[in-house]
């Protein structure tokens, strides 16, 4: 019994840090330089049009990062394309 526990709760981290990682990307979310770049407000009205409510916003890693809540009420972490505002993942 407490081997089945051990391995649930082994699974349980691992399944969390890949999602963590496949989140963040674990990559810029673009190669332009960043005088290519939206500003901020930018990126947060394009996430905004979509539904989205924008709670804090920042550029880093070359990626925009907005913490927002969707429409259905639920914390989304939105990592965003500062080039054009695509949205390429989230956690």
């Amino acid at each position: 019994m407490r081997k089945i526990t051990m391995f649930t709760i082994a699974a349980a981290l691992l399944a969390t840090a890949a999602a963590a990682h496949a989140g963040s990307l674990g990559r810029p979310c673009t190669a332009a330089p960043q005088t290519q770049w939206l500003p901020i407000e930018a990126l947060q009205a394009r996430i905004e049009a979509q539904g989205y409510k924008v709670q804090k916003a920042k550029l880093k890693n070359a990626c925009g990062e907005l913490y927002t809540i969707d429409k259905t009420g639920s914390r989304v972490e939105l990592f965003v394309d500062p080039t054009s505002g695509q949205i390429v993942g989230q956690l």
